[in-house]
């Protein structure tokens, strides 16, 4: 059964909270990042990505760059820009993007947990991802940033938030972006023994977000645990930052597809190509959204295309049903060449949240290109994938809204 455990938490100081409070590190680049830094001193950009702090020359995996995240770190807690919760607790924490709320609570999900698969993956990681956040964390001694899990709606737990969020919150802002976020903090000790509970009974929960965050959160653990000199399995190492919500209030947006050229064919023998598989319906010049899975809008040479697969895959394996693994099955590889699209730099992923603007922009500025706007994945398709043991395709889930770093701090 899952755990999910109350900590003594590191937060910023009520007056500092919408300074400090940033994007997760892996949302932007290297100039983005010393750019927010650079306008907004506070932003924890400059803790999750210390290298803003150093010359441009430095390299960002060099030991200066996670040494000056510790020290930053460090600064900020004994200048009173964080402060440190006497006793263990958890945190209801709110997100509003356009309308629509979902709520999560803050604890520390298991080590063991993660090792004996009752957290659910559905992404490969890639190791030098992963020692990045290796090296951050165990240098800061402290999880930064909370990795996005989700778990089939508990309507206790639902009912306990509502509850929860009648109070007055410890914290309430509007981030640049537009989105809301609103933090209670739950400290009440037979509150908190519920909720432990609660998750206590819930038999497996699903990263949604944050599969390398949640790597080397457990690869440091295990580390930490092979260093230490009296091992106990009660040391907080074990555990590592995560804010958990039940699925029905998540959204999966859209991933989309750009392929730089059209692998050598004509236009005439890739749409050949193409009726063989799908019915193409030309739309025009109004950008199309699909509707259903099965469809995937397609935009090339300034026009806009429905394709409708002739049938819908009843493959048993449930990630070769998902529609990011047709397109990959049926057209990226036997038609436009794309073998690998982790590796191939001739195929790009587009966020949702850019638009299909963005996609349009894309093939426009690159004469004979393509692009593939995708019917997003379902959470009952990611689920159906963790729960037999499957990974999807790369960049098969684009989550919104982004959990802010910097609200919530784990130290071990």
């Amino acid at each position: 059964m899952a755990e999910l455990k109350p900590f003594s938490c590191i937060r910023p100081q009520e007056d500092l909270v919408e300074k400090i409070a940033a994007l997760p590190y892996d949302v932007v680049n290297r100039r983005e990042a010393k750019e927010i830094v650079k306008a907004n001193p506070y932003s924890f950009l400059k803790i999750d990505r210390a290298e803003t702090q150093l010359e441009d020359c430095v390299d960002i995996y060099s030991d200066t760059v996670y040494e000056k995240a510790r020290d930053t770190l460090q600064e900020m807690i004994e200048d009173g820009s964080f402060l440190t919760e006497e006793s263990p607790c958890y945190y209801i924490y709110e997100l509003t993007m356009h309308g629509r709320t979902q709520t999560g609570i803050v604890g520390c999900a298991s080590v063991d947990d993660y090792l004996n698969d009752r957290i659910k993956k559905h992404e490969n990681t890639k190791p030098e991802k992963e020692l990045d956040r290796i090296r951050h964390v165990d240098t800061c001694s402290a999880h930064t940033g909370p990795i996005f899990l989700a778990y089939r709606k508990n309507n206790r737990l639902s009912q306990i938030q509502e509850e929860e969020k009648r109070k007055e919150p410890l914290y309430a802002f509007v981030a640049e972006d537009g989105i809301r976020h609103r933090v209670w903090k739950v400290d009440e000790e037979n509150r908190i023994g519920e909720i432990y509970a609660i998750f206590e009974s819930i038999p497996e929960i699903y990263i949604a977000d944050g599969h390398h965050r949640a790597a080397s959160a457990v690869k440091t653990g295990l580390k930490r645990r092979q260093e230490a000199v009296q091992y106990t399995g009660a040391e907080e190492f074990n555990y590592f930052l995560s804010v958990l919500f039940p699925d029905q209030e998540l959204m999966i947006m859209d991933y989309n597809r750009f392929v730089h050229d059209l692998n050598g064919k004509s236009i005439e023998e890739f749409f050949k190509l193409l009726k063989e598989i799908f019915s193409v319906e030309k739309i025009g010049t109004a950008a199309y959204k699909p509707e259903k899975k099965g469809e995937i809008g397609m935009y090339m040479d300034h026009k806009w295309y429905c394709l409708t697969l002739h049938t819908l895959d009843d493959a048993k394996d449930p990630s070769e049903r998902l529609d990011v693994a047709q397109l990959q099955k049926k057209v990226l590889t036997p038609i436009l060449g794309i073998e690998d699209p982790k590796t191939d730099s001739r195929i790009e992923f587009v966020g949702g949240i850019r638009g299909l603007s963005e996609l349009e922009k894309l093939v426009d500025q690159r004469e004979g290109s393509v692009a593939f706007a995708m019917y997003p994945t379902s959470m009952e398709e990611l689920f159906e994938v963790a729960d037999a043991g499957l990974l999807m395709p790369p960049k098969s889930t684009w989550f919104e809204p982004k959990l802010r770093s910097g609200l919530f701090i784990h130290k071990f």
